[in-house]
């Protein structure tokens, strides 16, 4: 049996359900660093092969009939990192990073609504955190930060650890939520200095939950 943990490969062809819908599979992207939703699409098998196989989301076009590689016109790809089938093998997940908006209207996801919240938001301030790191200098906090290097941001982490403390000790609930922020922050800065994200410390939740 097939773990639906693992991405699909070619051989996993032949055991989703292409007959329920004529052929096609729902393929909801989701973008691999913030797991914000940016679209929905449609493959065939000539569609999922070729995403395989160039590791570029491409689809089958319903009202052009044919299959198109998603920004073939825009530039505006999206970089496949895997493809995940649900219980049913009838729909799919395409994990993938996209180089530059890819919503038609220039935005970056086609659900307006979907933009992170609460919890949801800390892989896109990893996102923009990675952004400045990408632009270097020293215009903004977090850039400046960076440059001075992985020693100074452990202190501030340290700093802001201390701050939580305090202000949960006296029980002072915004304060608290003021001073968690600042923490996940510069944490958030500090693992980008060392070149891990979110999904890392997840997964290593998830593999202690799971006694793995």
């Amino acid at each position: 049996m097939r773990d639906r943990n693992a991405p699909l490969n070619a051989s996993d062809m032949g055991a989703l359900a292409w007959d329920k819908m004529g052929g096609l599979l729902p393929a909801v992207v989701q973008d691999s660093r913030t797991l914000q939703i940016l679209m929905l699409g449609y493959m065939n098998r000539e569609a999922l092969e070729a995403t395989l196989q160039s590791g570029y989301a491409t689809f089958f076009s319903r009202s052009k009939q044919r299959l198109w590689q998603k920004g073939e016109t825009s530039g505006n790809r999206l970089v496949v990192r895997g493809v995940f089938a649900d219980c049913d093998a009838d729909a799919l997940v395409v994990k993938a990073e996209p180089a530059g908006p890819t919503c038609h209207l220039g935005t970056t996801s086609c659900f307006s609504a979907n933009e992170g919240e609460g919890i949801a938001f800390l892989p896109r301030l990893a996102a923009i955190v990675h952004e400045r790191a990408e632009a270097g200098g020293t215009n903004s906090y977090t850039a400046k930060l960076l440059a001075e290097g992985p020693v100074r941001i452990a202190q501030k982490v340290g700093e802001e650890g201390v701050e939580v403390a305090l202000a949960g000790a006296v029980g002072d609930r915004e304060n608290c939520i003021e001073e968690t922020a600042d923490l996940i922050y510069h944490l958030t800065v500090l693992m980008e200095a060392l070149g891990f994200g979110w999904e890392d410390v997840g997964e290593r939740l998830r593999q202690r939950h799971s006694g793995s």
